[in-house]
């Protein structure tokens, strides 16, 4: 990258990392998207299997996918300060830190699984298709957290339109091994949710492998010769990257987790309302794609002119992001307005369940616009390796306010499950205005170097 000097060549610069960001990130998404509605079609204990099962896989994914993202702020900075021959280092501790998570994983996968879904109280089939769905999903851990690493350092070396290559070549091998084990065909046998476990499993491992040849033998990734030399482990820079990445981790594992725990407690209402509120909060984390691809952006960009020394561009670039995703969120509350029966159809076909969806499609238009300010932000904080007090803030947010507040909404009062919804709502809209205040803060105590 580099150093822009116009508000234009700013905005300009701002959409040539973004818009391949927000492409990868909607292709990532898809994988989730395609396993609910797909299994929809079976029916709605399929749908609802998948669903718990994702939602205790998320939080786990998004948390330490969080960790290591932390590899970006490190390598955007490096680079905004001109030490480019410190990144491959980085980078093979980063990897070596991947894998660690995926033993650690699978280890207590084995150990804690059934434990968790026995304790969920879900109908049996309705357990039985999640236990077997994250079964299948494990053989893809290892790669999944390996891409994490890889997709950080181009994105953070501006090279997005590659990562956003590699993740969309995920989508067809997605797609067609869904169509081909959900339901049945062409001789494959017919495994429901099941089928979708095994194809997440097999589109992971494919985009991590390329990812590997493309940085090994494709410029400029190969100048860095990432994997010509090994290095040892070092302890030092493991505690580093923990320390930045921890915060980051556990701040996306508080917001993702939310709609987990919710996700279970909705058991109690029924397998419709279960389908129903997983369906609503997919379709949901589709459009969230758009303020979290900002984030991702923002990241990078505030990252490298923070490690420049530039703090009137730091500050510009993150107006500029977080500007976008209000706008953004404000057009995505009209398509929920008006299309709301449509996007219901996509995941059902059942009436029961449809007439659910739209409702709680209603709640998800206020929080994000929540999200539009929330997520950018944290991306701003992020380049300016400031992740702490984002860490408290979500734990504040989400589960001191979020989850108590639904939880008293949805069991004691008429609300019923959309109480949990208006707790949501609740704690994104606290969460945001705690950490406008905190980007606020920082930028005043940056003003103080090269503008």
């Amino acid at each position: 990258m580099q150093p822009t000097y116009t508000i234009n060549q700013k905005i300009s610069r701002f959409f040539v990392v973004f818009l391949p960001i927000f492409v990868t990130q909607l292709a990532l998404s898809a994988m989730a998207f395609f396993d609910t509605s797909m299994t929809g079609q079976v029916g709605p204990a399929a749908q609802a299997g998948v669903s718990i099962g994702v939602s205790l896989w998320m939080p786990v994914q998004t948390g330490l996918n969080g960790v290591l993202n932390g590899i970006m702020p490190i390598v955007s900075q490096l680079m905004g300060g001109g030490r480019e021959r410190d990144v491959r280092f980085n980078v093979f501790q980063a990897l070596l830190l991947s894998l660690i998570f995926s033993a650690v994983v699978l280890l207590l996968g084995a150990l804690l699984l059934k434990p968790a879904l026995g304790l969920m109280g879900a109908e049996a089939e309705v357990a039985d298709t999640a236990y077997k769905f994250l079964i299948c999903l494990a053989f893809g851990v290892v790669p999944l957290f390996g891409y994490t690493v890889l997709r950080g350092c181009i994105d953070a070396l501006g090279q997005t339109r590659v990562s956003m290559a590699i993740t969309l070549c995920s989508l067809p091998v997605q797609l067609l091994l869904n169509y081909l084990l959900i339901f049945g065909k062409f001789g494959f046998p017919r495994l429901g949710g099941v089928g979708a476990g095994i194809a997440s499993a097999v589109t992971y491992w494919v985009i991590f492998l390329i990812a590997l040849l493309v940085m090994h033998r494709s410029q400029p990734f190969a100048a860095f010769g990432f994997f010509r030399k090994w290095h040892r482990i070092s302890w030092a820079k493991q505690g580093e990257l923990l320390r930045l990445g921890i915060p980051i981790g556990f701040a996306t594992f508080f917001e993702t987790s939310i709609f987990a725990a919710v996700t279970l407690l909705m058991n109690r209402f029924g397998t419709n309302a279960v389908a129903a509120h997983s369906a609503a909060i997919n379709f949901a984390s589709t459009l969230y794609m758009f303020p979290l691809a900002v984030c991702m952006a923002l990241t990078i960009l505030v990252g490298y002119e923070a490690g420049a020394g530039r703090a009137k561009d730091a500050r510009q670039y993150a107006l500029i992001g977080v500007g976008s995703a209000v706008c953004m969120a404000i057009v995505t509350a009209v398509v929920l307005l008006l299309f709301g029966d449509g996007v219901a159809l996509i995941y059902s076909t059942d009436p029961a369940v449809t007439a659910l969806i739209v409702q709680f499609l209603g709640y998800a238009i206020f929080f994000q616009l929540s999200d539009a300010l929330a997520t950018p932000i944290q991306g701003a904080l992020r380049g300016y390796k400031d992740v702490t007090p984002a860490f408290f803030i979500t734990l504040i947010a989400y589960w001191g306010i979020g989850l108590p507040l639904g939880y008293i909404l949805a069991v004691h009062t008429s609300f019923g499950a959309f109480g949990y919804w208006l707790g949501l709502i609740a704690g994104l809209a606290a969460g945001a205005a705690l950490l406008v205040m905190r980007l606020l803060k920082v930028q005043r105590l940056h003003r103080g170097g090269p503008a």
